[in-house]
């Protein structure tokens, strides 16, 4: 059994103000050749298939193509679920007829029977379980007692191994937040708190898991218990992320391993982050890689830098953002002087919190008594009074 395992397509997606439809078309067109001269059994995309509950009509009609093309073109069966993002019944929506063509979408937790494709070396059972709440969850018999995510996947999974064939192998695909793995600013939190973890140990029994969720690619506590990252980096926090697809070979002989290949796409314009002295970024565009990619830039300057947004863009299109050094070094204030009611503190004190967070330096006393002399008459008018 071959299989790709791919999540968190986000479809619809906007970045900094940017569509990301044609970017996500320009991989997928790289994802279905990858599937056809791969000539795998299944592909399976494990949640958020689209950005939000609601997807534009452009998102729809890409997502359609896609599955068209390796459904219908290529003949390859797809086991989809719902992620966080998505709406459970629009995803499922149609399911039952769909299934004829070999698509297989779960939406919601309404049907939990497994999906049995045939291998190279015998059929495989898939367990496509979309994203669970705690309260669908409990609505299930026997969950009364729910009250976390923990418990519902564990409720949930305990109802699904009740059905396993002894002499198949088993893949779950499902979209959670498994505890300790590494998040991303992209991702939307499960819940509030932390509470939305599950344990590893929770998947015991299932010979390989394919996760969605964290767009990382990563493996979970094992190496059966896998993200397969999102389709491209929707943040600059995921610049150093090699995204990629999963490749999923069964060895049927001995114990079973199971064998994972990453597969690279590449994007039509990458996320990155350039950093360095205005002047620098201004002269030396080619020293920083392509001009044309979704670009954060760092500017390390020590003095006030003006109008920088403006002048980067005429050198860097598609530059997104620009943050300063000096401010990401220090932070914002928090404590001695930039701390407290702003009411309760004098104008210098206010003044000497702002300096720091502009300049990344306490100001000296010369520029302290520089101020007090500046501002010193208008501090001292009258209420009503005037100054010239």
């Amino acid at each position: 059994m071959r299989f790709l395992h791919t999540a968190d397509w986000h479809l619809g997606r906007w970045f900094h103000g940017s569509s990301l439809l044609e970017d996500q078309a320009h991989v997928l067109d790289q994802f279905v050749e990858l599937a056809a001269r791969e000539r795998v059994d299944a592909v399976v995309i494990a949640g958020d298939v689209y950005d939000r509950a609601v997807p534009p009509a452009d998102a729809v009609s890409l997502l359609g193509d896609v599955l068209e093309r390796l459904v219908v073109r290529h003949a390859i069966p797809v086991v989809l679920i719902a992620g966080n993002h998505d709406s459970a019944e629009r995803i499922g929506f149609g399911g039952p007829i769909f299934e004829r063509q070999g698509l297989h979408l779960r939406g919601t937790l309404s049907r939990l029977e497994a999906v049995t494709l045939q291998g190279r070396q015998g059929p495989v059972d898939f367990h496509p379980l979309p994203y669970v709440e705690p309260a669908f969850a409990r609505a299930l018999e026997g969950g009364e007692s729910v009250t976390d995510h923990a418990q519902a996947m564990s409720h949930v999974l305990a109802r699904i191994r009740s059905g396993f064939q002894p002499d198949r192998r088993h893949v779950l695909v499902a979209h959670a937040f498994v505890a300790g793995g590494s998040e991303s600013e992209s991702e939307r939190p499960l819940s509030v708190g932390g509470s939305g973890g599950v344990p590893p140990s929770v998947f015991e029994g299932f010979d390989y898991v394919a996760l969605g969720h964290l767009h990382r690619p990563q493996r979970a506590g094992s190496d059966r218990i896998r993200y397969a990252g999102s389709l491209l980096k929707y943040s600059f926090d995921e610049a150093a992320h090699d995204k990629s697809v999963s490749l999923v070979e069964f060895e049927f002989e001995a114990d079973g391993n199971c064998r994972v290949t990453p597969h690279r796409l590449r994007p039509r314009r990458d996320v990155r982050v350039i950093e360095g002295r205005m002047a620098d970024l201004l002269a030396g565009a080619e020293a920083f890689g392509p001009r044309t990619d979704y670009l954060s830039a760092r500017i390390t300057d020590d003095g006030p830098v003006l109008d920088a947004m403006a002048r980067l863009r005429e050198v860097y299109p598609q530059l997104m953002e620009i943050r300063f050094a000096r401010q990401a070094a220090t932070g914002p204030t928090v404590d001695g002087a930039g701390a407290g009611d702003h009411r309760r503190r004098t104008p210098a004190d206010l003044f000497a919190s702002f300096f720091r967070d502009m300049q990344g330096q306490d100001w000296t006393e010369a520029q302290r008594a520089a101020f007090e002399a500046s501002t010193r008459e208008l501090l001292e008018a009258p209420p009503n009074g005037v100054l010239f």
